[in-house]
């Protein structure tokens, strides 16, 4: 009976593990829901700030743009490469075709949203990335109070 046991374990195994239905490309993460690398947040189902980045072929998603930025240096990877969901259109497009507005609340405060469509006292990615990366952000609470104005 053990013996049969064993057969029948290694053999479910093997034909689990020979899947011909794998795809080429980027995969997504083999958990059912979407976590930022960054926080360890649970990315909303919204899509509202996220933002997705590629990187050895799997797809990793982040609740908000600045984990992005963030998770994307400390990992020496080109944050350009992303894709950020746009608030005006509400669909993913390039990071750097986005234009960017401070002063929303997002899911981690640092404050960005992407729009598609250029809107008054917009910039552009590579000043996200460096304000980012300074603390030049809405989770910082002397920015804040600078941008809010109290």
């Amino acid at each position: 009976m053990k013996s049969f046991n064993f057969l029948l374990i290694l053999s479910l195994s093997f034909f689990s593990a020979c899947n011909s239905t794998q795809s080429s490309g980027a995969k997504e993460p083999k958990s059912k829901s979407r976590v930022c690398p960054k926080c360890h947040m649970e990315v909303d189902k919204s899509n509202t700030h996220s933002a997705s980045l590629v990187k050895n072929d799997t797809i990793y998603y982040f609740d908000d743009i600045g984990c992005l930025v963030l998770w994307s240096s400390e990992n020496k990877l080109d944050a350009k490469d992303a894709k950020v969901f746009t608030k005006d259109s509400t669909r993913y497009i390039n990071a750097t075709d986005a234009h960017y507005k401070i002063g929303e609340k997002t899911p981690m405060s640092y404050g960005f949203v992407a729009f598609e469509n250029s809107a008054e006292e917009t910039i552009d990615f590579d000043e996200v990335n460096i304000k980012i990366l300074r603390g030049e952000h809405m989770a910082n609470p002397k920015i804040r109070k600078q941008i809010l104005g109290y």
